[in-house]
């Protein structure tokens, strides 16, 4: 009985073991962060930063927020309906709102994409492949963000150009999988591995790179990545940097590429990118980290629609549809 026992609780410890570091390895990484930041500069910047906010920032923050959630909404209808699957630009732009106010809102910043990927596969009735399309609909946007920040680093030179080579690196290395991804042939292969590669190169041709989707694609992403750009340079300028807005948009674009990764409800990469790359610039690292605050604050504020959205999907809803992608999961 025990021998029998033995290979199968094996398995089982290490798929355990796996699922637990892999939930509580990123939050640690960005309370790491975040701890390192308050360690070096202390608690003050991030109480200047929110003594700093102000109404008509917030007003600046909720118009351009709504701008580039119903950007990002276009994008993840294109890219769904790539795959096949039914989505209205209404229930899509709900749900967009949600999915960033969860992000914001709880540890680890992919919360709210898996809860929207989930809850639009139980209303197509497959999973698997909406949670695949919200996949692909943010990776889409990233690489447009990488390569415009590439663009701006190359276009204003600044304290912060050395790391335009990890930059590179990192997107050249995507490209390659893109490239190889895209180039896959179906074969009779049965392998997982198989199956994955032409999974992929289906998405990537029917989804992404198909002559009807890519335009739209690269035109939403360009929009959403203007956007988050203004909203971190009227964070600046609130947070009292008055530097010119040619030195400031490398720091914008640097620290929004940060943002892309684990955090705590926002909090963590984009504090420690703020600061070293103002501290690089010399604007002073906490003059980065009030930035940071600032721009936060303003994003939290501008999402709170996706609050009324999950609220609402708990309510009664007595003779009242319900929406593809915008079902509560």
């Amino acid at each position: 009985m025990t021998a029998a026992l033995a290979k199968p609780l094996a398995r089982f410890g290490r798929t355990a073991g796996t699922m637990l570091r892999a939930t509580w390895v990123r939050p640690l990484a960005a309370a790491g962060v975040l701890t390192v930041v308050v360690w070096q500069l202390g608690i003050a910047p991030f109480l200047d930063g929110i003594r700093a906010v102000d109404g008509a920032a917030l007003a600046v923050g909720a118009a351009i927020g709504a701008l580039t959630i119903v950007c990002c909404a276009w994008r993840w209808t294109v890219v769904a309906r790539g795959l096949g699957l039914r989505l209205s630009f209404p229930a899509a732009v709900a749900a967009y709102y949600r999915s960033v106010f969860l992000n914001l809102a709880l540890p680890g910043g992919v919360a709210g994409d898996v809860h929207r990927g989930v809850s639009h596969g139980r209303s197509v009735q497959d999973v698997g492949l909406a949670v695949r399309a919200v996949a692909w609909e943010r990776t889409s946007g990233q690489v447009v963000q990488a390569v415009l920040t590439v663009v701006i680093l190359l276009a204003l030179p600044s304290a912060v150009s050395p790391s335009l080579p990890l930059v590179l690196g990192g997107l050249a290395a995507g490209a390659v999988v893109v490239v190889v991804a895209s180039r896959a042939r179906p074969s009779q292969a049965t392998s997982r591995w198989a199956r994955a590669r032409r999974a992929i190169a289906g998405d990537l041709r029917s989804a992404l790179l198909a002559r009807q989707a890519w335009p739209a694609i690269v035109l939403a992403s360009l929009v959403v990545v203007a956007g988050h750009t203004t909203t971190f340079v009227v964070a600046a300028r609130t947070a009292g940097t008055t530097a010119p807005l040619s030195q400031l948009l490398p720091l914008a674009v640097l620290a929004l590429l940060a943002m892309v990764l684990p955090s705590i409800a926002g909090w963590g990469p984009r504090e420690g990118a703020t600061a070293w790359a103002f501290g690089a610039a010399g604007l002073g690292a906490a003059q980065g980290v009030a930035t940071a605050v600032v721009y936060g604050v303003m994003v939290f504020v501008a999402n709170l629609p996706g609050a009324l959205v999950l609220v609402g999907a708990w309510l009664p809803r007595s003779g009242m549809p319900r929406t593809e992608g915008a079902v509560d999961a």
